[in-house]
């Protein structure tokens, strides 16, 4: 086989959807495909921020499209699912990178806030898996990248639907991973330590919360969205044919220590 970095790393005029693309490591990983040739559906909850998004890249307007979509609306995933199929007549890829999160002390954490991060990290992925799924399974074709967090493997104070919600993706990563491993389709996902979002932002601008990431972060800095969009194409691309059901930790080496 002559090895290239097209035929290894290429995404060129792949159809992939990235949800949560309205800010954030969504934006930034929409950004990147788009830039590496691929059809890019920026999908998000708020159709103003999906316009900011695109906004300065007119460049791609003939390889990209924006879906308003609540990810936690089985209709909505698979009313997007149509329209992606309709304008591109495929999809190659999907990134799950939708996420909220919320903390609290136990002891005062109502039902309602748990619901609402598991129904959107959770159910979400598992919708728009679902959608795309279907597409891909009809092909034999697809790769899926689910966003977990570092949280999915360790547990913190106040965090306890967030890590509950992430240490789901990772089990049904792997469960999605088994059940298509011969059906054409990889299932992955990627684990992040804090970057720096907007969300992020103000979480670590509280001094003693930045001390304590910074005392435990081996690489000495902080994650930018920019490291993510390596670690996702890889995922997309023919290099990871035969990677599914993983779980990898961009995190500077934080689960290393």
């Amino acid at each position: 086989m002559d090895y290239t970095l097209e035929s290894m790393y290429g995404i060129k005029d792949e159809t992939i959807i990235v949800t949560g693309a309205s800010s954030g490591i969504g934006a930034e990983i929409a950004k990147g495909l788009l830039s590496l040739g691929a059809n890019v559906v920026l999908c998000g909850l708020h159709q103003d921020h999906l316009d900011e998004v695109t906004g300065g890249l007119g460049e791609f307007k003939d390889s990209m499209m924006t879906v308003k979509i609540d990810v936690t609306k089985e209709d909505e995933a698979h009313a997007m699912a149509a329209s992606v199929i309709k304008r591109f007549g495929k999809i190659d890829g999907l990134v799950n990178s939708a996420g909220v999160t919320f903390l609290e002390d136990q002891e005062n954490f109502d039902m309602e806030n748990f619901r609402w991060v598991v129904e959107v990290n959770l159910f979400g992925t598992f919708n728009c898996c679902k959608a795309a799924g279907l597409q891909m399974l009809d092909k034999k074709k697809g790769r899926i990248v689910n966003f977990s967090s570092v949280r999915g493997l360790q547990g913190k104070a106040k965090m306890g639907a967030y890590a509950a919600s992430k240490g789901a993706i990772n089990t049904y990563t792997k469960s999605l991973a088994v059940e298509w491993a011969t059906r054409g389709i990889n299932v992955n996902a990627i684990a992040p330590i804090f970057t720096l979002t907007n969300i992020n932002k103000s979480l670590l601008a509280n001094k003693e919360t930045y001390d304590w990431v910074m005392s435990r972060m081996p690489k000495g800095a902080l994650s930018q969205t920019s490291y993510l969009v390596g670690p996702t194409v890889f995922l997309l691309s023919k290099s990871s044919e035969f990677i599914t059901g993983e779980i990898m930790y961009v995190d500077g080496g934080w689960t290393a220590g």
